[in-house]
């Protein structure tokens, strides 16, 4: 097809074959992305066997990731916006691509946890490049069916996540967990090059909010590295948390200060919004500790592979691909107030079960319950607690509100996976102990039941609305990952535009 021939940004057709290859595209790079978040938990105590590493190298394996993604995935949709969301996203992808082959050649757990720090920025290049992508290139009447493809599908790499890391570490071995990603690389830029039409917002103008960006990194970092050491080199984690207080503070006046900033600090104002970003730390940071925990229970204390291991976190993903736009019409219904209490309620049970998982247990009889309760709970919440972020701001913002969300929830899981093993007592080589790690699996799981209950009395007290509007729990995204909420598309702004 000839250049002048191509459909141009805003006039794809979801039906035609060029639609369907960008959604491909789109929908196999953000794939990578949700792989990557959830298979490399499983093979964690294979890695952690092979490089030698301690419970700290295994931690940092997946905070550096969240760290950068957290950290930059608001700049990252930026520069989209301002270079070209395709430019952008290719970059992205291939970044992740080169930086995958990394973790999956690295020699040693400290040459991991840094390649995995660039994969997290290969990552926050291209997730919100996918979804402004769909935005911007197809027609008006086919986006939301584009978006919800997108999303349909991104919950079944997210279902298949587990599984295959399970599968690839006890099979070819946990290095091919990173290595998968290459030729899904190459096969996404070449789709994306020859058929996604280049697009950018023609309005976006001004500086990047490169110091906010940076401040937020180290303040991130040096805040994990405090609740990561906190047992083991307790002067280091003193010092290391002053600085991540003092880089928090010069983070929040330099966005104060600046005229676009990455975080508008305004939007915590509106108390709706501020409460219901509590209550997205608190249960992602939940989640994020239970699958951490969960996977070295089955496999180092119960002694399932880890494909059987990965089998445990199954029925949540399935319950939210089966039932979580039946949850976003409810609370469409009646409101995120209830939902929102009710879930991690519910969450919390399953949580609770999990302490049934022991030397002896059994995948039917232990842990499919407990996975079912907890599936559950999430898939209650998670879309009417999108839906309520996009609907307590004005719609010019609602991109900005749903960036914020997702950067919390990733944030959440960061602080949860440092801090909870020192809680718990859990440090050095002890994660290969069966013992060990029976004692603070129990103690982990009672905290994390404890985060849910938390989030579920600040829901009952303080999240309290009418029900979304109609447009808003239609662009919430049907997605199912465990790091967070589903990124939502932004709602339609008078006139039509996006």
């Amino acid at each position: 097809m000839d250049a002048k021939d191509a459909p141009r940004a805003g006039e794809v057709a979801l039906s035609g074959a060029t639609g369907r290859r960008v959604l491909f595209a789109t929908v196999l790079g953000s794939s990578m992305v949700l792989l990557d978040g959830t298979a490399v938990n499983v093979a964690l105590p294979r890695i952690g066997a092979d490089l030698d590493s301690d419970l700290a190298g295994l931690q940092w394996a997946v905070n550096a990731y969240l760290l950068t993604l957290a950290g930059l995935i608001l700049l990252g949709g930026s520069l989209g916006d301002r270079y070209g969301r395709r430019r952008v996203f290719v970059i992205g992808v291939l970044w992740f691509a080169v930086s995958s082959a990394m973790c999956g050649l690295a020699p040693s757990a400290p040459l991991l946890v840094g390649a995995r720090g660039l994969q997290g920025v290969g990552g926050a290049l291209l997730t919100p490049g996918s979804l402004a992508i769909i935005q911007a290139v197809f027609r008006p009447q086919d986006r939301a069916a584009a978006v919800g493809t997108w999303a349909g599908l991104g919950g079944v790499a997210g279902a298949v996540g587990p599984l295959l890391g399970g599968w690839l570490a006890g099979g070819p071995g946990w290095r091919w967990v990173f290595l998968i990603n290459l030729p899904l690389a190459a096969l996404t830029v070449l789709v994306a090059v020859r058929d996604v039409p280049e697009n950018r917002d023609e309005a976006a103008s001004g500086r990047f909010d490169v110091p906010g960006a940076v401040l937020a990194a180290l303040s991130l970092c040096s805040l994990t590295y405090a609740l990561t050491a906190a047992t083991t080199q307790p002067f280091a984690a003193l010092v290391t948390g002053a600085a991540a207080v003092l880089l928090g503070a010069a983070f929040v006046v330099a966005e104060r200060r600046s005229p676009r900033p990455m975080v508008p600090l305004g939007l915590f104002k509106v108390r709706l919004f501020s409460y219901t970003n509590v209550v997205t730390v608190l249960i992602y940071g939940a989640l994020a500790a239970v699958s951490f925990f969960l996977v070295l229970q089955l496999q180092t204390t119960a002694g399932f592979s880890p494909l059987v291991a990965g089998l445990a976190l199954l029925p949540l993903t399935l319950l939210m691909l089966a039932f979580s736009s039946r949850a976003a019409r409810l609370g469409k219904r009646i409101g995120p107030h209830v939902p929102l209490t009710a879930g991690p309620v519910l969450a919390a049970v399953g949580v609770l079960l999990m302490l049934r998982i022991g030397p002896d247990a059994s995948y039917f009889a232990d842990v499919l319950p407990a996975g079912i309760g907890l599936g559950a709970g999430m898939t209650l919440l998670v879309a009417p607690l999108t839906a309520t972020v996009l609907d307590s701001v004005d719609v010019g913002r609602a991109g900005t509100a749903s960036g914020i969300n997702n950067a919390a929830a990733r944030t959440g899981g960061l602080v949860s996976v440092a801090a909870i093993p020192s809680v718990v007592g859990l440090s050095g080589d002890e994660y290969r102990s069966p013992a060990d790690v029976d004692a603070a699996f129990h103690g982990a799981m009672l905290t994390c039941a404890g985060l849910l209950a938390m989030a579920a009395v600040t829901a009952w007290l303080f999240v309290r609305t009418a029900a979304p509007a109609p447009e808003t729990v239609d662009a919430v995204c049907r997605s199912c990952s465990l790091s967070a909420p589903p990124p939502a598309a932004e709602r339609e702004k008078p006139g039509g535009g996006t």
